[in-house]
């Protein structure tokens, strides 16, 4: 993966393979614009030319008494969990609790943070290297208890991400700046591999030019890239936007045979905050 700098996200250790564990809170994830991630893609950041994944754990919510009448959520629930498994996480469940006040009033709830945080905590002797998947900003104490074990912790995230947490970890990406963890709607057919996810990395207003910085994979290792942009070539409004560090575009990349094919993005547009 990527470290702040564009350096190499996980650094070799001295004398072997980076030992690395994911932990997935899957809940917050699921809630916060990653519903539909790809598990084998993070599988594969674990498993990059320096690093080996040890552990991989799965956190998330389970209906019981839902999967016990509704056949087809209950279908769907294990397949879900057959695929993470196939993926090679353990599923570790926590059931959904209902609470009814004094006004007849029903809460659900069904947190797994505490069981998470634990395991993380005892398995982290073993680890170099620690993914963590989540926002939770209630996380920054574990990423400073791991991180004084020893482990170097990274955290992905989607939407609504804890700025603390952000700062706290040492490394943090946008899960949809990861290439391939969240499939980008309408990539299809002969231009799949043509789209990507961005941000701006200057704009020249008065020109209406600049560069997205976007990542590519290669063998399960991120690096960085640029890619020049001119205002024709987007769907939006205004400009306004490209003056927003902190939006996420989506594009293709393709060679633009008027300009001695040179990478340009074309069909600029921007992601979606649903």
């Amino acid at each position: 993966m990527i470290d702040r700098d564009g350096s190499p996200f996980s650094q070799q250790k001295r004398y072997g393979m980076l030992r690395t564990a994911i932990y997935v809170d899957a809940e917050n994830i699921k809630m916060s614009g990653g519903f539909g991630m790809r598990y084998d893609v993070l599988v594969g950041l674990a498993n990059s030319p320096d690093s080996v994944m040890l552990r991989a754990n799965c956190y998330l919510a389970e209906d019981t008494e839902r999967t016990v009448r509704d056949s087809e959520y209950r279908q769907k629930v294990h397949s879900y969990h057959n695929i993470l498994r196939q993926c090679g996480f353990k599923v570790i469940k926590k059931t959904v609790r209902r609470f009814q006040d004094e006004d007849g009033n029903i809460t659900t709830k069904a947190n797994a943070d505490m069981d998470l945080a634990i395991d993380a905590l005892l398995q982290a002797r073993n680890l170099d290297r620690i993914i963590l998947l989540t926002g939770d900003g209630d996380f920054l104490r574990l990423v400073v208890a791991l991180q004084n074990i020893g482990c170097r912790v990274e955290v992905i995230g989607f939407h609504n991400v804890s700025k603390e947490l952000r700062e706290g970890a040492d490394a943090y990406i946008s899960g949809f700046l990861v290439p391939g963890l969240l499939p980008i709607v309408g990539a299809q057919g002969d231009t799949a591999d043509q789209w990507q996810r961005g941000t701006v990395a200057n704009y020249n207003p008065d020109r209406g030019f600049g560069f997205f910085r976007y990542y590519r994979l290669t063998d399960n290792v991120l690096s960085s890239d640029t890619v020049f942009f001119h205002l024709s070539k987007s769907t939006l409004p205004s400009d306004h936007f490209f003056q927003e560090p902190h939006r996420i575009f989506e594009f293709r990349v393709v060679e633009n045979p008027t300009n001695s094919n040179r990478s340009e993005a074309w069909e600029i547009r921007l992601l979606k905050e649903g």
